[in-house]
């Protein structure tokens, strides 16, 4: 019995040890196979980095913002009559593009496409105008057709420290991002791009400094940013000339440059205070035949309509561009967004801002239908208040005066600039977040204009701020004329306007040609003239 004892350990102890050595050889093989893998996961990890490098950094990364919208718009012409279209369609495309080098360096940049459904419009006026040509304006925000334009093309640098100083500071050139600016972002539910809204709001090619105030004044979001802009050339195209790019000659228009700074004295996301001064050097208008009697005739020459100044002056239509001056512009803009800490209001956004507008004409010229240097002013009011979690209501009023002139060409409507109105503008619109890429928005602008030229350029003829109570006062005139003569007088003939002064030479006297030459003016321009303009717009839109 104890041999067998003895033979069955002798036994297990050797198995034991056969065992023993076998599983060290098999552990000892997966060590050897497990740093194998371990190399390949480095590898592999290795490779992944490089990938999230080159997806991070190396790849510009594109966004869509494409919005489909239908538009009922109204005019009310001054003579009584109304036209207008009750579905325009039209449908805007954004491609966003963003790529960081590093965490200095920034591009950024925007591929536009805004096009009327079923229509090709191209550049329905001449180069001289904003469609991509000489003022480079509103190459984006006009309908035009299906091409792809760059709206924004610019690199930002961000800087840590100024010379030193606690002061981080950014730098950048290029098509700077200068529509939809501060306040015209809320309806447009958009974030708030470079300039005040209130005076700014066209497609400039330009650069821009800011500084970062906050940190050595203790004050939340000071800053100020320095802004310049080019917004026309007389450089001549290839192939005008055998010297192509140089200026333009004697006929031709000088540079149309802006300069001005963007103070922000106070932001702490809540309250929000943000001011601007501009000066915008040689403005265009288009040049006119200035006639002293409105009775002189130009014989061998077309006849051409009469059109009224600010000073009552009779001129005739226009004969090309040309530039009439310079003009100094400001604004004051805040915004209170939240009006309490918690509740209802702590969603609640309210604003006000305050601008002005000032003409400085050149030497014997005009602006805006005037001799001297004029001041504009503006007001605009506006609140956002949440109705459900996804929708927001938005209220707008703005007043602007006789001489009022922003550079709001390019603002984001189809009847023309609300801001830039000589008279009242009222609006109302609701937004609503369908989903996180969705949203859809009814809004509806009315307004109602006391003078002419309100979406003018800064000259006599489309900028002449008129009154547009007079010029009806002076139509009913001029018809009252006609009766009292017993014919149907033409107020573009000369013949008929010295006929109708000779009737009132009794009256008026020496100054009998030129009440005539007003009253013609005010009946050949009349069916020219909006008094009113309504636009209630419903748009889809989608943004990722």
């Amino acid at each position: 019995m104890n041999k067998i004892v003895k033979i069955s350990l002798i036994t297990a102890m050797a198995l034991a040890t056969v065992n023993a050595s076998s599983l060290s050889a098999k552990l000892s093989t997966l060590e050897t196979e497990l740093a194998d893998l371990k190399k390949q996961v480095k590898k592999q990890n290795k490779k992944l980095n490089k990938v999230k490098a080159h997806d991070a950094n190396d790849n510009i990364k594109w966004g869509v913002d494409l919005r489909t919208g239908i538009d009922n718009i109204n005019y009310d012409l001054a003579n009584g009559k109304s036209v207008g279209k009750n579905d325009l369609m039209s449908m805007r495309l954004w491609l966003n593009m963003e790529f960081a080098a590093d965490t200095q360096n920034i591009f950024k940049g925007q591929l536009s496409m805004n096009k009327a459904f079923g229509a090709d419009f191209g550049s329905p006026v001449n180069r001289n105008f904003s469609l991509g040509g000489q003022f480079d304006w509103t190459g984006n925000e006009a309908l035009t057709n299906n091409t792809l334009k760059v709206r924004q093309a610019y690199w930002l640098y961000l800087g840590d420290s100024l010379f030193g100083a606690d002061i981080p500071w950014t730098f950048s050139v290029g098509r700077r991002p200068s529509t939809n600016g501060f306040l015209a972002n809320l309806r447009d539910d958009d974030g708030a791009a470079s300039p005040l809204a209130h005076v700014i709001n066209v497609e400039f090619d330009g650069l821009s400094s800011k500084l970062d105030l906050s940190n050595i004044t203790g004050i939340p979001g000071m800053s100020i940013k320095l802004c310049m802009g080019q917004g026309s050339t007389n450089a001549q195209p290839l192939f005008e000339s055998a010297t192509p790019y140089v200026n333009g000659d004697s006929s031709g228009l000088d540079d149309i440059k802006l300069a001005g700074f963007i103070f922000e004295p106070y932001n702490d996301g809540q309250f929000i205070v943000k001011s601007t001064w501009y000066k915008a050097f040689d403005l265009p208008g288009m040049d006119m035949d200035m006639m002293d009697n409105p009775m002189a005739g130009q014989p061998g020459q077309p006849l051409q309509i009469p059109v009224l100044d600010a000073k009552g002056k009779f001129t005739y239509a226009p004969t090309g561009f040309k530039q009439y001056g310079d003009m100094q512009g400001a604004a004051l803009s805040v915004l209170v967004d939240g009006l309490t800490e918690e509740g209802y209001f702590s969603d609640a956004k309210v604003f006000g801002s305050f601008a002005w507008s000032k003409t400085q004409p050149e030497t014997r010229s005009s602006m805006l239908g005037s001799t001297e240097s004029e001041t504009g002013t503006s007001y605009w009011l506006g609140a956002q208040l949440p109705v459900t979690d996804s929708g927001t209501l938005g209220l707008e009023f703005n007043h602007g005066s006789q001489y009022w002139r922003p550079f709001t060409y390019a603002e984001d409507t189809m009847i023309g600039s609300k801001i830039a109105a000589r008279g009242d503008a009222f609006e109302a619109y609701f937004t609503y977040q369908i989903t996180d890429a969705l949203s859809a928005q009814v809004r509806y602008t009315k307004i109602d204009y006391e003078y002419t030229g309100s979406n003018g350029f800064f000259g006599n003829y489309s900028g002449g701020s008129n009154k547009i109570s007079d010029m009806k006062d002076g139509a009913a005139g001029w018809d009252q004329m006609s009766t009292a003569l017993g014919r149907t007088l033409d107020p573009r003939n000369p013949q008929d306007i010295g006929a109708v002064a000779g009737a009132l030479a009794q009256k008026y006297k020496e100054k009998a040609g030129a009440v005539a030459g007003k009253m013609a003016g005010a009946k050949a321009f009349l069916p020219n003239v909006v008094e009113s303009a309504q636009d209630l717009r419903f748009y889809i839109r989608y943004r990722f």
